[in-house]
């Protein structure tokens, strides 16, 4: 094919661009720039925070837990994700009690007809003790 016959065919008509020159190619790289960066962070202590016979204030964690471990006693709250703090000042107490389920309760049907007969059940309960505070009445010390 000769260069007149490409010039009436309209594909090197001069003035207009070629097919190639009106290509644009990317300016940005492929591919995403985010990093997995979790992960270096360390796990979560759980345990008791305070021993017993420790003095704490209000508003203290007493021990931070994933399952039921430590059980709520006197003067002792629980959050949503089961922390044990205490409700007033005092001294930390862990009693071992045992521990009857309800009758005909999923835990009964599922824990106690796996023990042996006879066996018995304990569980750890955390207690405040609060402070004796006798002979300090707001009212005596206004008059």
């Amino acid at each position: 094919m000769s260069t007149f016959a490409l010039l009436v065919s309209g594909l090197l008509v001069p003035g207009q661009p070629s097919l190639l020159d009106s290509l644009r190619f990317a300016s940005k790289k492929a591919g995403g720039s985010s990093k997995n960066l979790g992960g270096k962070s360390p796990g979560k202590r759980y345990g008791f925070k305070k021993r017993d016979g420790n003095f704490v204030h209000a508003g203290n964690i007493l021990a931070t837990q994933r399952l039921m471990r430590y059980h709520p006693g006197a003067h002792v709250g629980m959050g949503t994700n089961k922390t044990l703090f205490a409700l007033e000042d005092g001294y930390v107490r862990f009693t071992k009690e045992v521990y009857i389920p309800p009758p005909r309760s999923p835990e009964a049907t599922k824990v106690i007809t796996k023990l042996p007969r006879g066996a018995v059940l304990y569980k750890t309960f955390i207690s405040v003790l609060p402070v004796k505070q006798e002979g300090k009445f707001q009212l005596v010390d206004m008059v």
